[in-house]
């Protein structure tokens, strides 16, 4: 594994760049700057109702008039681009199939309305084990009717599948035993 050391600030172009933004890209520019490593600036351009045209010329400008000059960006590319998150999104979805197709993800087609439908309906809703199979899923509906809905570009998110009576736990390279 190459240990050096990569750092990066990904704000999202909804607006301006405000202080607590500075202050996260100035504390992990300088980290990288006194480990020898790479300063990171990646776009999180996925929630496209709140993008502002503009904001990420701006929020590039505010961090070169604070002398933060990212080593990789969109528009100084690298080894590990794209750095926009929505040219990322084939990649993902190679990965949420792989999850899928290993029973570790399913695809869940509930509308926003449904939704929060279910939030009025039960106090403190949460999609989780004991309400996932009473929505509109992968895991309730038949594998044509799932077909049906991918061919049909029918909006759907990938859940991850937590098992019921299982403790999933992962070793984190920071946390140890999580």
């Amino acid at each position: 594994m190459d240990k050096k050391v990569r750092v990066r600030f990904a704000p999202s172009p909804t607006g301006g760049l405000h202080l607590g933004g500075v202050r996260t890209a100035l504390f992990n520019y300088l980290f990288a700057r006194k480990n020898n490593g790479t300063f990171v600036l990646r776009i999180e351009d996925t929630d496209q109702n709140r993008f502002v045209e503009g904001a990420e010329q701006y929020i590039v400008d505010c961090l070169n008039w604070c002398g933060i000059t990212p080593d990789e960006s969109p528009d100084n590319p690298g080894a590990y681009g794209p750095y926009r998150q929505s040219e990322r999104k084939p990649s993902y979805g190679k990965f949420a199939e792989q999850l899928i197709n290993d029973g570790y993800a399913y695809y869940a087609f509930d509308t926003p309305e449904e939704l929060d439908a279910k939030r009025k309906e039960i106090p403190n809703f949460q999609y989780g084990q004991a309400t996932r199979m009473q929505m509109r899923n992968s895991l309730t509906l038949t594998l044509s009717e799932v077909e049906e809905l991918l061919a049909a570009n029918t909006p759907h998110v990938v859940r991850l599948k937590v098992p019921e009576d299982e403790i999933v736990h992962f070793n984190d390279l920071i946390r140890g035993d999580v």
